[in-house]
């Protein structure tokens, strides 16, 4: 590993080494103003046609270069936390084990929203360390106040853009999704950016319309090991689509699920995922897309009871749709969770699915009318029982939770089964006992 970064810090040291050189031999080239008795030149020609605009063609090249030096900005401080390992003075020193902490990137994906720096500065506020968790920043749409913005940032960031800024074909009844499709091609190039170019293991995707709790990097970094090591995983998101306050039990702030829809919003993906979904990546609708069985594959996401993110972006290209009536009120978690210093090992398959369902079906059976109108006795939890897509819908949507589903899987559901708070109590809206599988025509 040590030797492909040196490689790749002495590729970029002879790039910029020969930027200066063609700098150099392009003024050393150029004709000393003023001068008189130059063959072809008469006096006082130079003042009616100024010579090669030298900036200019420096201006024009510079561009050709800028994405490749922003992704050798990274790439160099990457190394500069590893320098101790071949500095000269160190090589003869006794060699200490220090406990691997694998980097963590935090890939933003801007386009022409400047609050970005909402974003940017929560992320900076929260941040412990700027070496395990880079921030990139991918800019899309070539808005000039957007990139000043990032630009503000100084080295704090990485600043890539994306380069192909052209309209994409469509056929005329998506003409007015145009903007679905430039996210999709925005996205795979921005991730891989950072799974293959920039060779990382591991990323944390985030909107530039998401603010972040205090412990969303502490949430990460202890779910990283956990989406490694099990199979039946393919993602960690830090949003609960039902996470309204009065929604969530706000004395679980430590408590994580597995859940069978992807829920987005601030996820972290694997460079092996990528791997797998790259090459049939699609051409707009990506999240919904990842949200087909032929992607999901029977594999969970982890997501916790109180959101570790916000979302304060209500203009964009779905315009508005479930930000006043769900997402402008979901709750962003406020209290510091130590996740590290937890045992996750709860969310393993075979035992979350075990404890999970015993607790599901082991709680009471109550009617819709007794939720609805406060009447239930006992702390719970309790079960309200759905047996078909309509009667679902009716009944989440008269309580307040999302009632959409997505190839038939509802949002935050496991089995499922959504849980959420009515009135303090916990509420599991659940199939009947013997659920198997989800019928893809319930969308």
């Amino acid at each position: 590993m040590l030797r492909k970064r040196g490689s790749l810090i002495l590729c970029g040291t002879f790039l910029f080494i020969t930027w200066n050189a063609i700098l150099v031999l392009l003024l050393w080239g150029r004709p000393p103003p003023g001068q008189p008795g130059e063959p072809g030149q008469e006096q006082g020609e130079e003042a009616q046609n100024p010579p090669n605009d030298v900036v200019g063609d420096v201006l024009r090249m510079a561009d050709a270069f800028e994405a490749e030096l922003e992704l050798q900005k990274e790439i160099l401080i990457q190394i500069q936390s590893h320098q101790s390992l071949w500095e000269p003075s160190n090589r003869n020193k006794p060699k200490v084990q220090v406990p691997h902490e694998p980097v963590i990137p935090i890939l933003v994906i801007a386009c022409n929203r400047v609050t970005v720096r909402r974003c940017l500065d929560k992320l900076l506020q929260h941040r412990p360390s700027a070496e395990l968790y880079p921030i990139i920043v991918s800019q899309d749409c070539g808005h000039a106040e957007t990139a000043e913005v990032i630009r503000s940032y100084g080295n704090q960031v990485t600043h890539l853009k994306q380069p192909d800024l052209s309209d994409i074909a469509v056929r005329p009844e998506h003409k007015k999704f145009q903007g679905y499709y430039k996210i999709s091609r925005h996205y795979h190039w921005a991730l891989n950016q950072v799974l293959k170019t920039l060779s990382h293991s591991s990323v944390v995707i985030v909107e530039d319309d998401l603010e972040v709790a205090p412990d969303f990097f502490e949430y990460f970094r202890a779910s990283l090991s956990l989406l490694k090591s099990d199979p039946s995983l393919w993602c960690v998101s830090a949003w609960n689509d039902n996470g309204r306050d009065g929604y969530v039990d706000p004395g679980k702030a430590n408590l994580l699920y597995r859940t069978d829809f992807f829920p987005g919003l601030g996820w972290m993906l694997l460079r092996e995922m990528w791997e797998e979904l790259e090459p049939k990546w699609p051409a707009s609708f990506w999240d919904d897309w990842m949200r087909q069985p032929e992607q999901r594959r029977n594999r969970a996401c982890i997501r916790p009871e109180i959101s570790r993110t916000l979302t304060f972006g209500r203009q964009g290209v779905s315009l508005g749709q479930f930000y006043d009536k769900y997402l402008r009120y979901i709750k962003l978690n406020t209290e510091f969770v130590p996740f590290t210093k937890l045992d996750l090992s709860y969310l393993k398959e075979e035992t979350y699915r075990e404890t999970f369902q015993k607790e599901v079906y082991s709680a009471p059976v109550v009617t819709y009318e007794d939720v609805k109108q406060g009447k239930l006795k006992g702390p719970g939890p309790f079960r309200l029982q759905y047996s078909s897509k309509d009667s679902f819908k009716v009944m989440a949507k008269n309580l307040g939770i999302m009632d959409d589903l997505k190839s038939g899987v509802p949002r935050t559901g496991y089995r499922g089964v959504v849980s959420f708070i009515s009135r303090g109590r916990r509420i599991y809206l659940a199939p009947p006992p013997g659920w198997t599988q989800y019928d893809p025509t319930w969308s």
